[in-house]
């Protein structure tokens, strides 16, 4: 298994029926893929869809159901569309039982980074940061490292997205919890050891008392 597609699918494990759930942009839209049998969830995009499915096979997109970054989605029997105040509506007014979404960098107490690299060509901020100020639980999908370089540091030096300290982060190696605001290591993954854990992350981390291996 990819990293993505490993990072994607503990994310679905966090998952309770009922759930209405937003999936940002890039691995976040992979959790769909993932979803457990006998979990039923209500996946919403801040464009202004609710009831989406599984990311389509190629060649099976509808042109006009595309995810907040414009990535082709399925919707779902039971579907809804509606427009942006709507949308906002939702995530504003804390209706969304959680939110998915990709990282550029945490800290190790918690805040997350993901919408601008000074000097290059991003998405930008777009639902984000009202996301992970709303959200009832702020779950972060992102690689643990990028060209070497830990991705998970001790004070982001990018831009923030929001000053509310995020619920969990899942990379390919590790899941980390923020309990008070200090990283936690809660799981790692299969064939990875503490040790890698902590060589490859800048952040310091707290391990677990009860730190056990990702079950996929």
């Amino acid at each position: 298994m990819d990293a993505q597609n490993l990072i994607a699918r503990r994310i679905a494990q966090e998952l309770r029926t009922g759930m209405l759930v937003n999936l940002g942009i890039g691995i976040p839209t992979m959790v769909a893929n993932h979803l457990p049998t006998g979990v039923h969830v209500y996946f919403q995009s801040e464009n202004g869809l609710m009831g989406t499915g599984p990311v389509p096979e190629r060649g099976l997109n509808h042109p006009d159901l595309t995810d907040a970054g414009g990535r082709p989605v399925t919707a779902l029997p039971g579907a809804c569309t509606f427009d942006s105040a709507m949308s906002f509506g939702l995530i504003r007014g804390g209706h969304l039982d959680m939110t998915v979404l990709g990282g550029l960098q945490v800290s190790q107490g918690g805040l997350l980074a993901n919408w601008v690299i000074p000097g290059k060509m991003v998405p930008g901020m777009g639902g984000a940061m009202d996301l992970v100020t709303g959200a009832r639980k702020v779950v972060v999908a992102m690689q643990h490292t990028a060209k070497g370089q830990s991705k998970v540091v001790k004070t982001c030096s990018l831009p923030l997205t929001s000053v509310r300290v995020v619920d969990l982060l899942v990379t390919e190696m590790a899941v980390i919890a923020f309990p008070n605001g200090q990283a936690t290591l809660m799981e790692t993954a299969p064939g990875i050891s503490v040790e890698q854990v902590l060589a490859a992350t800048e952040a310091e981390l707290l391990i677990s008392p009860d730190i056990k291996s990702m079950r996929l």
